[in-house]
Order: structure tokens, then sequence, then C-alpha cells
């Protein structure tokens, strides 16, 4: 368990420094070519926390998705406590541990951003401004790497409804977290058998003065 807790922890503050230094140095939408590259970007953008920045029902969805991500998370937590201490998996452990850790860094944008950074729009955020953006709660996700491998491609003519449309390919920006989740579940996949044994479920059965 002390492992995991110690990958959490190093995901965590590579997620979180990220997200701050971009923050900081750039403004909503600024993007720089890294080494030279016009395929690996960086693009400062924010979004409520959803997958591919899909917005639902406001301030109150915003609010209840916050909810149930904490919820979520805590359920991760607990199923990485009982793969602990049933010995799963290394690879299993890795897994389920970049899952809450990619969850967690999310979680912090959306409860705390709003309430210690001001807008970024015009100029760069300050951290621990005077006049934050928002409330507790109500914070955007940072996200900012952007690999566009293959732009302004255009779908064959026979491909049904996408036919003739222009295409980027990889056209989604993301950040630590959200890539830690991923590799994660990639992870979880591979090692779907040991993840997900078919077991006796006494077995598997950890009482609860165990967890106590």
């Amino acid at each position: 368990m002390k492992k995991s807790i110690s990958l959490i922890i190093i995901i965590l503050l590579v997620d979180q420094i990220v997200k701050v230094y971009i923050k900081t140095h750039f403004t909503i939408n600024e993007s720089i070519n890294v080494m030279g590259l016009d395929w690996f970007q960086i693009n400062f953008v924010q979004n409520n926390g959803m997958a591919w920045g899909t917005e639902f029902g406001g301030r109150t969805g915003k609010f209840f998705l916050t909810i149930f991500r904490l919820v979520a998370v805590t359920g991760i937590g607990y199923w990485l406590f009982i793969a602990n201490k049933t010995k799963r998996h290394v690879a299993v452990l890795i897994a389920i541990s970049l899952i809450f850790a990619g969850a967690m860094g999310n979680i912090i944008d959306s409860i705390f951003y709003g309430l210690i950074f001001d807008d970024p729009q015009h100029k760069v955020a300050t951290l621990f401004a005077a006049n934050n953006y928002d409330t507790l709660f109500y914070g955007k996700v940072v996200d900012m790497f952007y690999f566009p491998i293959i732009k302004n491609a255009v779908f064959p003519d026979w491909i049904p409804y996408f036919g003739g449309r222009n295409f980027t390919f990889f056209n989604a920006i993301f950040n630590v977290a959200d890539s830690a989740i991923t590799i994660g579940v990639a992870l979880l996949i591979i090692y779907n058998k040991r993840a997900f044994p078919k077991e006796n479920l006494d077995s598997e059965t950890v009482s609860v003065n165990d967890i106590i």
C-alpha cells in the first residue's frame, strides 16, 4: 500500500506542478510548438471536467459532476485497498493507483482552482489571487498537451455521414491526470484476468475487522 500511495503522490505532484505552471505562464488558447514540432504542442485550455470538454446542466451540472467524481474516487480508493489486501498482480495495483491519482488530479482543479486563481482570459493567471474567478467546487480543469499528428485531412466520400469532412488526428487536449487514467485503464484491459479473476468470492472477502 505504501508503494501505491507513493505513486499516487508522485502523479499528483507532477500533474499539479504542470497545471500551475501553465496557468501562471499562458493565457487561454495560447499555444507553442515543443522543440519546433508542429505535431507536439502545449495548448492551454480549460473545461468543466468532462471528456472532450463536454458541458451540461450549467453550474448545477458542474456541481453534481464534482460530487459524482468524489464518490467515484472514494470507490476507486476502496478498490485499491482491497487489491492491496488481496495481493493482486503489481500491474493491477499500478493501474488502480494511476486511475485514482488521475481522478484526484482533476478533482483538485474542479474543487479549488476557481477559488485560488483569477481569470486567465486576457493575462496569465495569478495563484492565490484576491479576485478569484469562481467559488469552491466550480473550478475548471486545466488541459495542455496537444498532438495534432494529422491535420486538415479529409474523410473519404464513401464514409457515411463523415465523408468529405475535415478532421484532425489526434484533436483531444489533455493533461497529466488524463494520461494517468488512460494508462491505468489500458493496464486493466491488458491484465483483465488478473484484475477480475473468476474465483470464489469467499476467498476474496475482506472482513470489517480487516478494514478497521
